[in-house]
């Protein structure tokens, strides 16, 4: 559009189907804005305070853009999708709402009033001509978008102006991520095209606002999601109370009630749905009335946990551990501090508790079992973070963006990431584009969040902590590091096969357990092989108990693995990265506490480092 001489500033139509016109003097915009609807999303105020203050004229609206959104008509409550809520309520009062995305082309949007349909229509007719005719392509509908702006801009009188609101569903792929010299030519000039309207000081004095939607901003070219005159915006998932109130609205029309509770169905429901859109849970309510399960709590988890996977598109595994601390052998100190610290979770004296843990030790010392076991203890969700990453430019940040989302929403959670010295990247942006600094950077700041402090517990697993990024395990994230050892006595290693044994479902006899070699090398997954040769001997000679000379024998005839150097390195990078000295066994603790006793194992582990690398 050609810059013309400043217009005179036209009266400006408010958002929403309850007002018509705005002042521009400025106490008239903050009464303007003071008095929009009290039912109006927080993230739509956000939107109608940066317009009607004339900051910008282009937002883009992320997050959980695909769900229902809550709107009144009178006294009665409503639910639409996105499009319909921008178009109904926010430019409800507008002349000429338009929206547009690869799939359906241009098309007015003025819901379910024909009369304002006709209106539209005619106008846009006679500025575009017969839409039958209208492009489909995105390069050829921003220009032919562009000259409607230009001629409501600069040829038609003030009086004559007509608010224009303009909207772009998956906008991912009218203006994608990538640097300028990888975009197609299109796609360079639909991104061009919509940073000079975020740019242009006179579309800001008119009544025209563009909304470009996507659910992953880092899909978004950084170069638009980056201006200063884009303001991104983005749409969260439900709270507690948003959900109370779609379920009450969902069971408007019949009587439901909670499982073994004289608490209504709606608060208990609204509990347990924590991290759920209201589109997916409207499909567990629908699921569990055909199935006329509606009262079934465990039904409702099972089909919780398989919603929560499906809107993080399989990047998150979702466990409900069966397990306590009471189950782990052994650690007593780590499990003492763990039992604390689920207490005043479960308290809700979230102030007290960790962002999260760092547990290390070599392979096979339970680091994930014990990391189920305590979030058995605080009885919420746990989630295992598989793998987000992808070839494709844009999407392993998107995959992550996502997923964080969700955990926002669904805490209070804990979060295992399993092998996390690799899983989380480092600052390195050597060979993969910055992607691995830019993952780095996502998880960094969640973990560094205060406001999530007791309602998002991470729990890093890594039997390398030294290859760890100082970052993630410093106070204030990964801020409690507990190393995990090989069993240290007879009785943790006979406290141990009874405990797999009950996990297995293995019969043991009841005279007693015959005594295993410890030599402080045997690993709990050593331990759990030696019981299953034992039930397997029991089982080919058709017995069913588990017999003292079945475990000497199996015991007898294992041999552990032979990777000692590898092992010592882990358990000297474990024991390095200790924060409490009560977490050690006591020889550990007195090699510690010598004078200089950190920096000789320092030099120990550096130098089974260089004997490693050389191999």
């Amino acid at each position: 559009m050609t810059d013309q001489p400043t217009p005179p500033a036209p009266p400006v139509s408010s958002p929403g189907t309850q007002y018509s016109s705005l002042s521009t003097h400025p106490s008239s915009l903050r009464t303007q804005y003071s008095s929009l609807p009290p039912w109006y999303p927080a993230w739509a105020r956000e939107l109608a305070e940066m317009y009607f203050a004339g900051t910008t004229c282009l937002f883009i609206l992320h997050g959980n853009v695909h769900d229902l959104v809550p709107y009144r008509e009178g006294s009665q409550e409503r639910y639409g999708s996105l499009t319909e809520f921008l178009a109904g309520q926010v430019f409800g009062a507008w002349d000429v709402v338009l929206g547009y995305d690869l799939g359906q082309g241009l098309r007015p949007l003025a819901g379910a009033d024909p009369g304002r349909l006709q209106t539209m229509m005619q106008y846009l007719t006679g500025r575009l001509g017969d839409p039958a005719q209208w492009p489909r392509d995105p390069e050829r509908v921003l220009v032919l978008l562009d000259r409607l702006l230009e001629r409501n801009l600069v040829e038609d009188k003030p009086n004559e102006r007509r608010s224009i609101g303009l909207l772009f569903d998956y906008a991912q792929y009218l203006a994608p991520a990538g640097d300028v010299g990888t975009l197609a030519r299109g796609q360079g000039m639909s991104l061009v095209r919509l940073l000079s309207w975020a740019q242009n000081p006179y579309i800001k004095r008119v009544n025209v606002a563009f909304c470009l939607v996507a659910d992953r901003l880092t899909e978004v070219n950084h170069r638009l999601v980056q201006s200063a005159h884009v303001a991104a915006i983005e749409i969260p998932m439900p709270d507690r109370a948003a959900r109370e109130s779609f379920i009450q609205w969902a069971a408007r029309d019949q009587v439901a009630a909670a499982p073994e509770s004289a608490e209504p169905a709606p608060a208990r429901l609204a509990d347990l749905s924590s991290g759920l859109s209201l589109i997916s849970l409207n499909a567990i309510l629908a699921q569990a009335r055909v199935a006329g399960a509606g009262s079934d709590l465990a039904r409702f988890r099972q089909l919780k946990k398989t919603m929560i996977e499906r809107q993080c598109q399989g990047l998150v595994e979702f466990i409900e551990p069966g397990h306590s601390l009471d189950l782990v052998v052994g650690q007593e100190a780590a499990k003492n501090r763990l039992r604390e610290d689920a207490e005043l979770i479960t308290q809700g004296r979230l102030e007290a508790a960790p962002m999260g843990y760092l547990f290390s030790g070599p392979v096979g010392t339970g680091k994930t079992f014990l990391a189920e076991c305590y979030a058995g203890s605080i009885g919420i969700p746990c989630v295992k973070l598989r793998n987000f990453r992808s070839k494709y430019v844009g999407e392993t940040e998107g995959n992550l963006e996502q997923v964080l989302t969700v955990l926002r929403s669904l805490g209070p959670v804990v979060v295992i990431i399993d092998e996390a010295d690799a899983a989380l990247g480092n600052r390195s942006a050597d060979g993969d584009s910055g992607t691995s600094s830019r993952v780095f950077s996502m998880i960094a700041s969640q973990m560094g969040d205060t406001r999530y402090r007791g309602r998002i517990v991470w729990m890093l697993l890594t039997c390398r902590p030294d290859l760890l990024p100082i970052d993630l395990k410093r106070q204030g994230r990964a801020e409690v590091h507990i190393p995990l050892f090989y069993p240290q006595s007879e009785a943790e290693v006979q406290g141990m096969i009874r405990a797999l044994a009950r996990k297995n479902r293995i019969a043991l006899a009841s005279e007693g357990l015959p005594s295993l070699p410890v030599d402080r090398t045997l690993s709990g997954a050593d331990i759990e092989s030696i019981l299953l040769a034992a039930q397997r001997r029991v089982l080919t000679a058709g017995r069913a108990t588990v017999e003292p000379d079945d475990l000497r024998q199996a015991a007898d005839e294992f041999l552990p693995s032979v990777q000692g150097l590898e092992k010592e390195l882990q358990e000297l990078a474990s024991v390095l990265e200790c924060t409490q000295l009560g977490f050690l066994p006591p020889d550990w603790r007195d090699r510690v506490t010598q004078p200089n006793g950190r920096g000789m194992l320092q030099e120990r582990l550096q130098a089974i480092r260089q004997l490693l690398e050389g191999k």
